[in-house]
């Protein structure tokens, strides 16, 4: 089906995932004091066929739910959408830290931009599994002559420069994929963004980035975090757990169907067993079940709270990893359509030894009620990435964020957003 080419200029966000496909548009505009501003202006949600764990398992299924999204946005803001940035997830995602080594260029030892760019082009001089490729150099910090802690060197005088960087690999079998199906629905793309990268930025302050915060991103088919601390980002994984295991497990254990059990988590899914009285019950023949039975909301919550607490002692795990279990001031933020469980908060906390909350997006202008469901955080911080890329002059550039005062400058557009 062709689409109508009537042109406007959007800002779109598109969030593949395995459970469902989101997509979400807004408009830059600048307020009276000159700051920048962003109003969402729709959003849709259809149900994900052809993806499997965050990869794309069947193109032409792919294709199919990518446009039937892009049919129905386009159908509520009454204008086509041509381009947009895609969010890019899956366990395979690869994340290491590395180090470059350069020598300052002058004779007078001032380091300049082209200085910097060669120490982040040297930090992706390390060896990566075969048939990956490169998503993101996200440059934290320099080291001038054994002075460390720099964020931007530049005009400082030295002989040696260091730069610590965050380095992210996405399988290149699993981009080029994404990349055809998006294509063939019609798209173009302004870049590949890895999905917690933005919806950590959507959820979170400078502040909370500053004094140590981690983003759980719980999504259908796996569980996302990121770690900052400093301002900068300490560390990304992938959980290969999501969601839908406690859908599964749900299914199992009341011996019902799949569909039955969504409609059992979403609507009496609760993670901690203890604050259930025994005697509340409900009767599965009532949300869809074959026959009637009667099953207690506790038993509901132990099977929930089981898988649950597995995903959170993983995400530990990883803060184990860096040194940071129970070391976050700023606590943990919970999002994705798998946060919406009743009692999450309250597990996280007695999990993790932290401070936890739900995050929701914030300095985002928006009448649709869409702009707090949790399901949508990716989608929306695709958006106000695309935001902040444009408005720093770094589209298709996301990739290499150098030399470093673009990515501080990066930040500073973030920190407009943010009320």
């Amino acid at each position: 089906m062709k689409r109508n080419r009537n042109k406007i200029e959007m800002i779109t966000g598109v969030d593949i995932g395995s459970t469902a496909i989101r997509l979400a548009v807004a408009q830059q505009s600048t307020d009276s004091r000159g700051d920048q501003e962003l109003q969402l202006i729709g959003t849709v949600e259809v149900s994900s066929e052809g993806v499997h764990r965050g990869t794309v398992s069947s193109i032409e299924e792919t294709v199919s739910s990518i446009s039937n999204a892009l049919e129905k946005i386009e159908r509520l803001i009454g204008v086509s959408v041509t381009h947009a940035w895609v969010g890019i997830a899956g366990f395979d995602i690869l994340s290491q830290e590395s180090m470059g080594v350069i020598a300052v260029a002058k004779s007078d030892g001032e380091i300049s931009n082209e200085d910097v760019t060669r120490a982040i082009e040297a930090s992706q001089n390390m060896v990566i599994p075969a048939n990956y490729e490169l998503l993101h150099v996200l440059p934290r910090n320099f080291t001038v002559d054994g002075q460390t802690g720099i964020k931007d060197p530049t005009g400082m005088t030295g002989i040696r420069m260091e730069v610590n960087a965050q380095i992210i690999h996405g399988v290149t079998s699993h981009i080029n994929n994404l990349k055809r199906a998006v294509y063939r629905a019609g798209l173009d793309i302004d870049d590949l963004v890895l999905s917690v990268l933005a919806t950590g930025e959507v959820v979170t302050t400078s502040r909370q980035k500053e004094l140590g915060v981690v983003v759980i991103n719980i999504g259908g088919a796996t569980t996302s975090i990121i770690v900052y601390e400093g301002g900068d980002i300490l560390h990304t994984a992938v959980i290969p757990i999501g969601s839908e295991y406690i859908t599964n497990d749900l299914a199992i254990g009341l011996r019902t169907s799949i569909d039955v059990a969504e409609k059992v988590k979403l609507e009496w899914g609760h993670c901690i067993p203890s604050s259930i009285s025994e005697h509340e019950t409900i009767d599965l023949f009532d949300l869809g079940g074959e026959e009637h039975e009667e099953i207690t909301l506790s038993h509901i919550a132990e099977i929930i709270g089981a898988r649950v607490s597995e995903i959170i002692e993983k995400v530990d795990q990883e803060l184990m990893k860096i040194d940071r279990s129970g070391l976050l001031p700023a606590g943990a933020i919970l999002t994705g359509g798998g946060a919406k469980l009743n009692g999450l908060v309250e597990l996280t906390k007695e999990e993790l030894r932290l401070p936890a909350s739900l995050g929701y997006p914030i300095g985002i202008n928006s009448s649709s009620e869409k702009i707090d469901d949790l399901a949508f955080s990716t989608a929306i911080g695709l958006v106000k990435w695309g935001a902040v890329m444009q408005s720093s002059g770094q589209k298709n550039r996301n990739k290499f964020l150098a030399p470093v005062k673009v990515w501080q400058a990066v930040r500073k557009i973030f920190n407009s957003f943010i009320p």
